[in-house]
């Protein structure tokens, strides 16, 4: 289990984010939700490098340490380039190569994405994201939303245990969003642990385990529907049993 301590940003006097913190568990789906300008971008740039955050860090825990608050240590860069691919929405890399060689390419760059017994194939993957049509295209040719499927695919192909995935149904209709959601699914229960930053809550509320609730740079809530379901129970602003929308307005 990972756990996110702590982690704040600032550029200039705007604070994206003050003191977030949460747990990545394994094999879950972990939903990072929030409006535009919530933080989920520049969070997901602090956990997968490419930003340096000014303060906390991304610690290590050992499942079923006596003590797991003493036997949590940070990641080094090694460990989180290991552990951490990060895939940013609106990018289009290699617009001149075809999606058949952007995959290949992946999958020969980093070897076989392998997740316990499972192994993701560029087979596998051009199969449940309907690919093939798209092959021979090229990257800076392709819709957002056929881009989006093309990268979402460079993803699952990346060996490192915890996909972060910055909004990846931005783009897809509605028969695309429940593909795209069900193959996340897949690869999940295969062992493959997924965070996603999604701004759209019934998209989130239908595929996550748990929810991370991020507004105004903060963490506003963590936990299962339930559990946040009782979070707002207890300050008194909704009962118990409301749907994940009301439960994000009532605590953000």
């Amino acid at each position: 289990m990972l756990q996110v301590a702590s982690l704040s940003k600032r550029y200039g006097h705007l604070a994206a984010l003050s003191e977030v913190s949460f747990a990545i568990r394994p094999r879950e789906v972990l939903g990072v939700i929030g409006p535009n300008g919530s933080g989920k971008t520049t969070l997901f740039e602090c956990l997968g490098g490419v930003l340096p955050a000014d303060s906390g860090a991304l610690y290590k825990i050992t499942p079923g340490a006596p003590s797991p608050r003493n036997d949590a240590r940070p990641l080094t860069s090694a460990e989180r380039i290991a552990t951490v691919f990060y895939l940013p929405d609106a990018i289009a890399p290699w617009p001149e190569q075809t999606v058949r060689w952007v995959l290949d390419f992946t999958a020969g760059y980093f070897g076989r994405a392998q997740t316990g017994s499972y192994a993701a194939t560029p087979s596998d993957v051009i199969g449940r994201l309907d690919l093939e049509p798209l092959l021979d295209s090229r990257i800076g040719t392709l819709s957002k939303g056929q881009r989006k499927r093309a990268l979402l695919a460079v993803g699952l192909l990346t060996p490192q245990p915890i996909l972060l995935a910055d909004e990846p149904f931005e783009g897809l209709d509605l028969r695309q969003t429940r593909e795209i959601a069900q193959t996340l699914r897949h690869h999940a229960a295969a062992g493959r642990t997924m965070v996603l930053s999604i701004h759209q809550i019934s998209d989130a509320a239908r595929m996550c385990d748990r929810f991370v609730l991020l507004s105004g740079g903060r963490t506003r809530g963590e936990g299962t529907l339930d559990d946040l379901a009782r979070l707002a129970a207890s300050r008194a602003e909704v009962s118990a049993g409301t749907d994940l929308e009301e439960i994000f307005l009532a605590l953000t």
